[in-house]
């Protein structure tokens, strides 16, 4: 079977299932070698436009991704190189807020891992955001999937028209509406999303909000003393300016540790002694 394939697939398929065969890509690790065959097989000969669906080993259910877009890069990024993946270890989890949830991959690694939390993704996009709903279904009352933007206030907002980094789905801004514009959903602030959710503590705060962040930690922000973690990606390239000087000033003298895992900035209570 596995000869019969060969012969029919392009020749740069044929040399990177070979490569699959001696184990050489993290893709593997993560779907097997037909998963991952197939995984490469759609990214590259899929139609634009078309949903299919994967069942990564790191999620309880299959997820939808839509071709052509940006969602096998996030997946990539969450299922293959596990992005998230340092902070399995966390305990007692209880509540996981995703900021900048997109279509759900990072809220599925969040449930799959930490079986007793519940997680309120919020996303703004329509499109990422239907996705998104598609792809928390199957977790049932466990995850809430709110449209809105996260900022310091509650505000209204719309999507920006000018283009961030490569213009695709995952990297997506949101600004202030201005007096005469109709607002595309509402901004939210994180203690207004913290006191919908009734808990009093965010376990795991995670942020992906295409330089927003600015805006979020350059504001009073007390409520931080109410956050257990934080995985939060920096953007010092946008609109808003830089965020990894705002976000260390904000969080100096609220306890945390950092570390880097890749883009990602991980921010963990320093253990009392």
């Amino acid at each position: 079977m596995l000869s019969w394939l060969k012969r029919r697939l392009p020749q740069d398929l044929r040399r990177w299932l070979e490569k699959t065969r001696r184990g050489s890509m993290q893709v593997i690790d993560e779907l097997g070698l037909w998963g991952g065959l197939l995984f490469e097989v759609r990214r590259r000969l899929g139609s634009r436009g078309a949903t299919y669906s994967l069942n990564p080993r790191h999620a309880k259910h299959p997820l939808s991704f839509r071709m052509g877009s940006s969602d096998l890069d996030v997946f990539r990024q969450i299922f293959i190189r596990l992005e998230y993946g340092p902070l399995r270890d966390l305990q007692d989890v209880r509540l996981v807020i995703d900021c900048g949830a997109n279509v759900g991959f990072s809220s599925a690694f969040f449930l799959s891992h930490f079986p007793s939390c519940r997680v309120l993704a919020i996303e703004p996009d329509p499109g990422n955001f239907a996705m998104l709903q598609r792809n928390l279904r199957a977790y049932g009352e466990r995850a809430e999937a709110v449209r809105a933007g996260v900022w310091s206030h509650n505000v209204p907002l719309r999507s920006s028209r000018d283009p961030y980094r490569d213009g695709r789905e995952w990297s997506l801004q949101v600004v202030p509406c201005e007096a005469d514009q109709e607002p595309d959903f509402q901004g939210l602030s994180i203690p207004s999303l913290l006191a919908s959710s009734g808990f009093d503590r965010i376990s795991l705060l995670k942020i992906d909000i295409e330089g927003a962040e600015v805006v979020v930690f350059r504001e009073k922000t007390d409520w931080l003393d109410r956050v257990d973690a934080i995985a939060i990606e920096l953007h010092d390239d946008s609109r808003f300016g830089m965020a990894t000087e705002v976000f260390h000033a904000a969080i100096r003298g609220h306890g945390f540790e950092t570390t880097q895992n890749g883009g990602l900035t991980i921010c963990r209570r320093k253990a009392e002694s």
